[in-house]
């Protein structure tokens, strides 16, 4: 078995408009995404936004240079089918750029540093689910699901553009931060959320993302604002 990271499979997809503005079940109300992506088996261009041909559907929240690329572990699927019983999830399905194996939130540290064909990239931050994968799999607490389990996948930045293509090794340049695991970042802003010394040493983190510091910021002065809106959004509408 490959034991070092390695991406698997390449996902990219175009936004899509999606929904019935008649329908009465906010499930079903309008909404657009970049969720469903398609797999690719051929060299693409890595750029510092992301992968050609890839979209998002909210720009405001998602995409752009600190989230230019999405992993998720393949592992987790089995997870999602087993336990959660949504038996239509596959590889893919979580909208990510690249399914990875060897690697999961353990394992995985802000500011990771690797080598991906001819680009560099750099772990940025854990992803925070919103609500439009409970809308693909008619779940509403899917993200708080995502959320409570640690199982949220991490972006990445681009440090140095080039082609990249599925089936390659994820090459180590540097880990600068072990104490900063994914799972430990997640614990942080999720769990421990009346530990401000954590929160002051989380936001400490140079190559951390510039949004989650600015919400660990805003807990140090009391700020804590709701997930509600995020993780519901127009679901319950």
């Amino acid at each position: 078995m490959n034991e070092e990271p390695f991406v698997h499979k390449i996902f990219t997809g175009k936004a899509k408009k999606l929904g019935d503005p008649n329908a009465s079940d906010p499930m079903d109300k309008p909404w657009e995404t970049g969720i469903f992506k398609t797999e690719t088996t051929r060299q693409l261009w890595l750029g510092k936004t992301g992968l050609s041909n890839d979209e998002v559907g909210d720009k405001k929240r998602h995409g752009g240079p600190e989230k230019a690329l999405f992993a998720y572990p393949i592992k987790h699927y089995t997870f999602w089918r087993e336990d959660l019983a949504l038996a239509s999830i596959d590889i893919g399905g979580m909208g990510e750029n690249l399914a990875v194996l060897e690697m999961d939130e353990y394992t995985v540290y802000i500011g990771d540093t690797y080598k991906f064909g001819d680009a560099v990239i750099q772990v940025s931050q854990p992803r925070q689910p919103c609500w439009r994968p409970a809308r693909r799999y008619r779940k509403k607490d899917f993200a708080l699901d995502i959320q409570k389990t640690g199982k949220t996948g991490w972006y990445y930045r681009v440090l140095q553009e080039g082609y990249v293509q599925p089936e390659l090794d994820l090459e180590l340049i540097e880990r600068p931060y072990p104490q900063w695991s994914i799972a430990a970042a997640n614990e942080v802003m999720h769990v421990y959320k009346k530990d401000l010394r954590l929160a002051d040493e989380l936001a400490s983190c140079e190559l951390l993302a510039e949004n989650w510091k600015k919400t660990l910021r805003k807990r140090l002065r009391g700020q804590e604002s709701s997930v509600r809106r995020r993780v519901y959004g127009p679901n319950n509408e």
